[in-house]
């Protein structure tokens, strides 16, 4: 082999070697390990499972480049800090419902429920097709973090309580665990309205401490047990008719992200969305059954006069809302549309499908 043949297969190989040694720590760097944090306890029912659901769905598909750590309520941060986590980068991800974090912003309560609301899918048009994300991703900027839809309950129910509840009257001097402006409604009516994390809800229930607790519906209220210390089930849950849960990302690291990976955390995020509703859709049924038929639960609409009395209030409740700030009163205009147009054909044809088929079935 000559003098130049040697040194041009030396020179490849050398550069082979580098190119190798570059490679590991380039793609070794590109790897990274992303903290979730969540409202939830760990695995619960529906919200816990989503939202682990959701982390390891992120985590494959990038195939281990971002890995996604998920801390459940208390684990890293407490069940209420997960917004602030992430607005300050102590975290980068949580799974929760934004109207926890009401008293950042009144206006994010209508991002999860507000009572007399949206279903589901009144949510998800909204959302998705009625300028629902870009009025949340304008609210939350001013926090530092961009929110996806991530999950669904569907319609909740209206509670547990000690007591049957047969005239607005019997809501005075209630002490009921119920966020959002649900509580406050129930305020407004002489009860006293309690903030809980679902982990708190029953052993408070059990001492005393609340004589009554909503919480999602009847797939988390059996894993719960509150059978055991509540007697009457009541329905509809009218400060849930749906009980969105977002995904929200540190702003500073979503801008950093690829356009290929942001498209890619709201890809994963919508199809959460959509298993999360079908599976509280899917357990709920049987989860009642049991619930009625082994533990023999009294379950019980509101009457009339009850709900009347919370509806008026619910809608004083809810305007009063949009005299916050501009973006409070543009997002509550978007959100009467939307109940409006949508609630209004919802009303013709599936609530008509529905209510038909169910005198067919007898």
């Amino acid at each position: 082999m000559d003098r130049r043949s040697f040194l041009k297969k030396a020179t490849l190989a050398s550069g082979a070697v580098a190119a190798t040694s570059l490679a590991a720590p380039a793609i070794a760097q590109n790897k990274r390990t992303l903290k979730m944090v969540t409202s939830w306890p760990k695995n619960f029912p529906g919200l816990g499972t989503t939202a682990q659901r959701l982390a390891d769905s992120i985590t494959t598909m990038t195939d281990g480049r971002l890995t996604v750590k998920l801390y459940a309520a208390g684990e890293l941060v407490p069940a209420f800090e997960a917004f602030d986590a992430v607005s300050s980068g102590t975290a980068d991800l949580y799974h929760t419902s934004d109207y926890y974090f009401q008293g950042k912003h009144k206006a994010l309560n209508f991002f999860t429920s507000v009572p007399m609301g949206l279903t589901a899918n009144e949510t998800d048009a909204w959302i998705n097709h009625m300028g629902g994300q870009e009025l949340w991703d304008e609210l939350l900027a001013s926090f530092k973090i961009k929110p996806f839809l991530a999950g669904n309950t569907g319609a909740q129910m209206g509670g547990w309580f000690n007591k049957e509840i047969n005239t607005p009257e019997d809501l005075k001097g209630l002490k009921i665990r119920m966020p959002g402006l649900g509580g406050e409604i129930l305020r407004r009516l002489g009860a006293t309205a309690i903030n809980l994390p679902g982990g708190e809800i029953f052993a408070s229930l059990q001492s005393g401490a609340i004589d009554a607790t909503e919480f999602v519906g009847p797939w988390n209220d059996l894993a719960l047990g509150f059978f055991k210390v509540a007697k009457f089930y009541y329905y509809p849950g009218f400060h849930e008719p749906s009980g969105s849960t977002s995904l929200g990302i540190n702003l500073d690291l979503y801008n950093s992200l690829s356009k290929a990976d942001q498209e890619l955390f709201k890809r994963a995020a919508l199809a959460e969305n959509n298993l999360s509703y079908s599976e509280f859709n899917a357990r709920n049924g049987a989860a009642l059954n049991t619930l009625l038929n082994k533990h023999k639960v009294d379950l019980k609409p509101f009457p009339d006069e009850v709900f009347q009395a919370i509806f008026n209030v619910a809608e004083e409740v809810t305007k009063e809302v949009s005299n916050e700030d501009d973006i409070s009163k543009r997002i509550y205009e978007s959100f009467l549309t939307v109940r409006r147009e949508v609630g209004g054909w919802n009303r013709i044809a599936e609530q008509t499908f529905t209510q038909k088929r169910g005198k067919a079935l007898g």
